[in-house]
């Protein structure tokens, strides 16, 4: 029996681009997918606040209530696997809606424009504490940068 040990890309570019692996136009996609998502739920938020019109602010306003708050969570979640993580941050996201739902109804205050709200003020309050946290180690890093300087 015969193993065959790591194979390296030829430099001299006979190789084809199946057998280069992490370069080509769809290397990395995902801070593109981001961007567009952040995007598309920036849209959803403003077509609901804003109250306009158009056959898009029910699918864009969906997708920021449940990309928001599955945004904050999902980032809170750091330590699970990727798979774990998505599944528990849009579980999380529904669970939220729902229990903003619900309080707004109970205290007879239902309105598209006061969940959005209430859906981005709870959002932003799952984010701050991990901004907190990466502040203060900026501020390190760059107090140690001075410092050897």
């Amino acid at each position: 029996m015969q193993t065959s040990g790591i194979r390296t890309p030829s430099t001299d570019g006979a190789g084809g681009d199946a057998e280069r692996t992490g370069t080509g136009p769809g290397r990395d996609l995902s801070p593109l997918l981001a961007g567009a998502a952040t995007a598309v739920a920036a849209v959803g938020a403003t077509l609901a606040l804003t109250g306009a019109d158009t056959p898009l602010r029910g699918p864009c306003t969906l997708f920021f209530l449940l990309a928001a708050p599955a945004a904050g969570i999902g980032a809170a979640l750091r330590g699970l696997e990727t798979f774990g993580r998505v599944v528990t941050a849009l579980a999380g996201a529904v669970v939220l809606n729902m229990l903003v739902a619900q309080a707004m109804l109970a205290v007879h205050r239902w309105s598209v424009r006061g969940g959005v709200v209430a859906v981005t003020v709870l959002s932003l309050l799952l984010l701050l504490p991990l901004l907190a946290h990466r502040v203060p180690a900026h501020r390190e890093r760059r107090s140690r940068k001075r410092t050897q300087e």
